[in-house]
């Protein structure tokens, strides 16, 4: 990866101003108030995400403005002509770049939920002092590496909803909700949001030890080869790859199809996460959630000489993650 003195160089030579790019006129409301207040059961149903299409992206940074507008500028050209209502947070600290769209929307989780589990398992470990159990460890395994639903509805349920918020609120996650009951795959999740989590994964803090953190990130490293679609597409070959995907298709706005990923390398660490709706299909979803992670690992590694490959389709795309009782639509 780009070392943070290269990117001192963008193509477009603006250096010493902090960039702000507003694409379409709009505002996005990255950290709006009245976002949170979404339906738990399916907010996706509320016509208000029939304007989420028209939000801007804004991405800024005072040392790479000339990195930051182009990414703006990229995001917007690979949501052209798609059907597809997404959610973008970019990360990178190393290069002080934020980049972000329609930031404070909720998304119907799916699998990516499962990270939550991960770290509230994590935490309620050393609440309790004590290792995990051989079949916490088999489970989590199963969950995120090859996303094992029984698995997951276990530790949801071991764990409860009043455990499972606790975590949320230890971590930050305001605008998060948690699925009715054992649905798991219905919680209202937030790039903002996910973003926070995977920060809390990559970086110290009060809420994991390193040993947790480092637990968590080597089981997202080794996600099967039919799971790493997503935002790993485009990264450099020389960064490694920590991602959790989510695929769920229902009555209302298609397809959702969700990615978030940390790239780690000797230097340092950034993040992605795409969270989208609307797709007719898993692939299109897929292919969506690519072409954007496509352009933004581009711009934050201009110099890269091998990159992660598109995903090619599997035989397992088409088939839910999950199953979930339908629900009727808010008027």
């Amino acid at each position: 990866m780009c070392a943070p003195d290269c990117r001192g160089k963008p193509r477009h030579g603006l250096l010493l101003v902090t960039a702000v790019v507003v694409l379409l006129g709009s505002f996005i409301a990255a950290l709006a108030p009245a976002a949170s207040a979404a339906s738990p059961a399916d907010a996706s149903a509320n016509p208000a995400t029939a304007s989420l299409a028209a939000v801007a992206v804004v991405c800024s940074s005072k040392s790479h403005p000339a990195v930051a507008a182009a990414m703006a500028r990229d995001i917007q050209a690979a949501r052209r002509g798609r059907s597809s209502t997404v959610a973008v947070w970019v990360a990178d600290p190393g290069a002080g770049i934020t980049c972000s769209l329609s930031g404070s929307s909720h998304f119907d989780s799916a699998s990516i939920v499962k990270v939550t589990i991960l770290g509230a398992v994590l935490r309620k470990a050393l609440d309790q002092h004590r290792y995990l159990t051989s079949t916490e460890a088999a489970q989590l395994r199963a969950m995120i590496t090859r996303s094992d639903n029984n698995a997951a509805s276990a530790l949801w349920a071991k764990l409860g909803h009043s455990y499972l918020q606790h975590f949320l609120n230890l971590a930050g996650m305001q605008q998060t909700v948690l699925g009715p009951g054992g649905y798991w795959g219905l919680t209202q999740v937030t790039a903002h949001d996910e973003t926070l989590l995977l920060r809390l994964l990559l970086t110290a803090n009060t809420v994991l030890t390193g040993n947790s953190r480092a637990y968590a990130l080597r089981l997202m490293a080794q996600v099967i080869s039919s799971q790493r679609w997503g935002v790993p597409a485009g990264a450099p070959r020389s960064v490694t790859v920590h991602v959790k995907n989510g695929w769920l298709p229902r009555a209302t706005h298609g397809w959702r199809i969700n990615s978030i990923g940390g790239f780690t390398w000797s230097k340092g660490w950034y993040s992605i996460v795409v969270l989208s709706m609307d797709n007719p299909t898993m692939s299109y979803g897929i292919t969506t959630v690519e072409a954007i992670a496509r352009v933004i690992h581009r711009d934050l590694n201009p110099t890269a000489k091998t990159v992660i490959a598109p995903s090619a389709p599997n035989p397992a795309w088409g088939k839910p993650d999950e199953l979930i009782p339908a629900l009727p639509a808010i008027p």
